[in-house]
């Protein structure tokens, strides 16, 4: 399953919010720095769809705030 994620790090709390169809938008508490958020992100997404974090594939958007997810 392929996720368009829209992510906004450095967030007060962590929430994952649905907004239309296949796009997600999340929270992140971690700053956008040496890969945190991206970490953090694959965390969050496995516990909201309970998979494992090997399940997780960031596709695209590594440096940006708009993502590709694989979810296997």
């Amino acid at each position: 399953m392929l996720l368009r994620v829209k992510v906004k790090p450095n967030s007060r709390s962590v929430s994952v919010e649905k907004l239309e169809e296949g796009v997600l938008k999340v929270c992140l508490k971690s700053p956008p720095v040496d890969g945190k958020a991206n970490a953090e992100l694959v965390d969050v997404l496995s516990d909201f769809f309970e998979v494992p974090k090997s399940n997780i594939i960031l596709k695209a958007g590594k440096s940006s705030r708009e993502k590709l997810v694989e979810i296997l």
